[in-house]
């Protein structure tokens, strides 16, 4: 892949991952206004609903994508020493992985919750 197509498919993760988490954020701040869970049992049984789930699910990745993509061009622009460019990547990527590991886990979890 070019240079330039890379630019550009950063540059479309982070626009197409924006637009998805900006739909699910309002969904959810009317959903938690208007309808907030009376307790975690309740919290718990919305999440399991397919649609949430899979809503929740597939906005992980997503979140986690425009995150990388977001550090990824900052650590590029503004530090010049390869050495910690590298180590700071590296850094975030891995908190990346294990966070968004930890959510997957929260969610699947809730979904086989009795």
């Amino acid at each position: 892949m070019s240079r330039h197509a890379s630019g550009l498919m950063a540059w479309l993760i982070q626009r197409a991952s924006a637009v998805y988490l900006a739909l699910l954020l309002v969904y959810l701040l009317i959903h938690f206004t208007f309808y907030a869970p009376t307790d975690h049992a309740a919290l718990v049984a919305w999440t399991q609903h397919p649609l949430i789930n899979g809503a929740l699910l597939l906005g992980i990745p997503l979140l986690l994508a425009h995150a990388w993509v977001g550090i990824r061009d900052v650590l590029i622009d503004y530090i010049h020493s390869l050495a910690l460019r590298l180590s700071l990547l590296i850094l975030c990527a891995f908190l990346l992985i294990t966070t968004g590991l930890w959510l997957f886990k929260a969610i699947i979890t809730a979904e086989f919750q009795p």
